[in-house]
């Protein structure tokens, strides 16, 4: 019995250490291939996270430019600008004047129309489910003249802050 058993053992055939080896390199392949992608749907995600949420801002602060303008009149002067700006900003849409902390990523040389996001403003708004980041703010920037609205991230994506610059970014899907 004992030399049966020898002779089925000198016979078995295993997994070579070449096979075994040649196993976990393509299993290693695989999964890097998987984690790539998945990266590349996880940043595709963020960055269309981002632009609804600069989008939903956006809209709502066009009803606010609008009232501004109509509050100001035809050739207001810089007084007359001043408060109106102060009225509907940051009494009514429960702003924050931008003072001197604004980035200079951003590109603003101008600062007099610019209001940080308040999360008091995000509540009057409805927009709650805007979670925000540590270190994370929106800034809008008011254009009365033309009724325009530019919303800027501080965290931002890819090196781009500003809405108008996200929207130009594609990401392969």
């Amino acid at each position: 019995m004992n030399l049966e058993n020898n002779k089925i053992y000198k016979n078995a055939k295993g997994v070579t250490l070449v096979a075994l080896s040649i196993t976990i390199i393509v299993l290693i392949i695989i999964t890097g291939i998987g984690i790539y992608s998945g990266k590349d749907v996880i940043d595709a995600t963020k960055l269309e996270s981002l632009r609804t949420n600069m989008l939903l801002i956006q809209a709502k602060s066009k009803e606010y430019v609008e009232q501004a303008t109509f509050e100001m009149g035809i050739d207001p002067d810089s007084s007359k600008k001043e408060s109106v700006r102060d009225k509907v900003y940051s009494t009514d849409a429960k702003l924050e004047k931008a003072e001197n902390d604004i980035p200079s990523e951003f590109g603003i040389s101008d600062t007099s129309s610019c209001y940080w996001l308040t999360k008091e403003a995000q509540s009057q708004w409805g927009l709650e489910d805007i979670k925000l980041e540590k270190e994370e703010k929106y800034l809008i920037k008011f254009d009365e003249e033309n009724e325009e609205v530019e919303v800027y991230n501080t965290l931002g994506f890819d090196g781009k802050y500003s809405l108008t610059d996200i929207n130009q970014i594609k990401i392969d899907e």
